[in-house]
């Protein structure tokens, strides 16, 4: 099975791939719209500014591939900015087009709960609780299982039934997201140890 594990120029690429290949996938770091095509199943993981990400898959010839492989019904998994690039925009760059390829939003962690007087620091780090909204076998057996998070934003999606999963961090907020063929984590399964490799497994058997 080909596993396309997408190089928009975003840090922590390397370990997505490495975690897939500890799974026994066949993945590959790809940045070439050929490749991306011949591609069963397509990874968007990777860290860093929402802007920046999806101009580098704008100089890559990328953005049009993927958004082709989605409405053909292509398996595609999004972690952290790949989630957050699902949607049609986010407050971290305004004016700039997401994938929208879901409804929604990406919105900043902010409030009275939220810095030097509320006591909760963005970025949220760290270790924290996932509650499933639905069933979904991408997290299947990993209601209220912890997770790692490193990240400001959180995304917001426009349809109730798109939200997969949830956390609480001075607020509930979307953790997982996904609809038919795309599904996606907030959080890191490449660094939430076992039950992050069982959620990477799930996607890999994963019929939509």
């Amino acid at each position: 099975m080909k596993i396309a594990i997408l190089d928009g120029g975003s840090g922590n690429l390397g370990s997505a791939l490495k975690a897939f290949v500890h799974l026994g996938a066949d993945a590959a770091l790809c940045a070439d719209p050929a490749e991306l095509a011949l591609a069963e199943r397509i990874v968007i993981p990777g860290q860093g500014h929402f802007g920046d990400v999806m101009e580098g898959l704008q100089t890559r010839g990328l953005v049009e591939p993927v958004r082709a492989a989605a409405k053909s019904g292509k398996p595609i998994f999004g972690i952290c900015i790949g989630l957050q690039l699902f949607f049609e925009k986010s407050a971290e760059a305004p004016g700039v087009q997401g994938l929208g390829l879901l409804k929604g939003e990406v919105q900043l962690f902010s409030g009275a709960c939220f810095g030097a007087v509320g006591g909760l620091k963005v970025p949220h780090m760290g270790w924290n609780t996932l509650q499933l909204a639905r069933p979904h076998p991408v997290f299947n057996g990993l209601d209220h299982t912890h997770v790692y998070f490193v990240h400001s934003y959180f995304v917001n999606p426009a349809r109730h039934a798109d939200v997969l999963a949830t956390c609480a961090y001075g607020q509930s907020f979307c953790a997982a997201a996904g609809q038919n063929n795309l599904v996606g984590c907030q959080f890191h399964p490449e660094k939430s140890q076992t039950a992050g490799l069982r959620i990477l497994r799930n996607f890999l058997d994963w019929t939509p």
